[in-house]
């Protein structure tokens, strides 16, 4: 294996504008980055079997019009990639194949990052942003060389597969999230436990938003007779597929559970409103007994009771009136409602 580098190294973590291009052609993998990566693109693109990949982080609107000059690209598609804000979907201008998918990232909260993939005879181009570095995922950490070989396909593959990779613990972490919610609604329903389960709610629906179109992605990569795609290859997709299958039923799963704890959230908040109220009507029992009894003797009695020249009668009515109200007090507690 031969490795011809045209140029300087590319920065570990590539800044906006960075342009990357990374060739395997016959016997020779060459790399290059900044102006010298678009000198000759077009040429290296062109032998049968060329395998050929071009990186773009964050370009500029004159660099995707390069690109898209050197590639052929339909002007349709170098809009789309300068215009992002897309949903995760697949489409074929041309006999060109361009994907978005997205890769998520957790700095407390879930932050999306788009991914534009466009595959053509002999190259892939990949558009992201700054905050990801396609050559750091998993299967291009030991080098790219390997995997450029087999293919643009084979590259797509192996980009692909590591972004849905990366949902999994997306998935998991707000499983956890939800156990965890779902516990301290049952202990104690409080305004800062309904504040997370709609957090958890959000961050749902971003990661389904994300994740669910990708389904369908990989359902026509597999299924569609495509002939950028290797027959060999399909094996590789259709095991992202399988996995995509898995992952969108644990995030509906988890959507029906936040729903569910809603539910039992409000439920509960429900049933201690009704205990509070039958502890307001106990309470109101024994105090309208008393009450009741006081009004028909009248206040004019206070004085003589007080001076202890009140006939026995009246303090066995009062003994006889507290005897209810303790009475009606324990009744009140043996069913709860005090």
């Amino acid at each position: 294996m031969v490795t011809t580098q045209l140029n300087q190294a590319s920065p570990s973590r590539p800044v906006p504008g960075t342009i990357r291009v990374a060739a395997a052609v016959g016997e020779a993998v060459q790399e290059a980055d900044g102006s010298a990566a678009l000198a000759g693109l077009g040429e290296l693109v062109r032998p049968p079997g060329a395998s050929v990949w071009v990186d773009l982080t964050t370009p500029t609107a004159e660099q995707a019009q390069q690109v898209g000059a050197a590639l052929a690209l339909h002007p349709l598609i170098v809009e789309d990639v300068l215009e992002g804000n897309q949903r995760a979907k697949i489409e074929t201008t041309d006999g060109v194949i361009h994907i978005v998918l997205f890769h998520l990232t957790y700095d407390e909260k879930v932050a999306t990052s788009e991914l534009d993939i466009v595959l053509g005879p002999g190259y892939l181009l990949t558009v992201h942003q700054a905050s990801w570095d396609p050559r750091e995922s998993n299967k291009l950490r030991s080098g790219i060389e390997p995997i450029l070989r087999h293919g643009p396909d084979h590259l797509l593959w192996a980009l692909a597969d590591d972004i849905v990779d990366g949902y999994f613990p997306f998935a998991d972490r707000l499983g956890y999230a939800i156990d965890d919610v779902q516990d301290q609604v049952v202990r104690k329903a409080t305004p800062e436990v309904l504040e997370k389960l709609f957090l958890l709610k959000r961050e749902l629906i971003e990661v389904r938003r994300a994740v669910s179109p990708v389904r369908e992605v990989f359902n026509q990569l597999t299924n569609r007779d495509i002939t950028l795609i290797d027959d060999e290859e399909l094996v590789y997709y259709r095991d992202i597929y399988d996995h995509i299958i898995r992952l969108t039923d644990e995030l509906d799963n988890y959507r029906e559970l936040a729903s569910a704890t809603l539910d039992v959230y409000l439920s509960t908040i429900n049933n201690n409103l009704s205990v509070i109220m039958k502890r307001l009507t106990g309470v109101t029992v024994i105090l309208a007994g008393i009450g009741a009894v006081a009004g028909i003797f009248g206040m004019s009695e206070a004085g003589t009771a007080l001076g202890g020249a009140e006939a026995p009668g009246f303090w066995l009515v009062t003994a006889i009136t507290v005897g209810l109200a303790a009475s009606a007090a324990i009744v009140l507690r043996r069913i709860d409602w005090i």
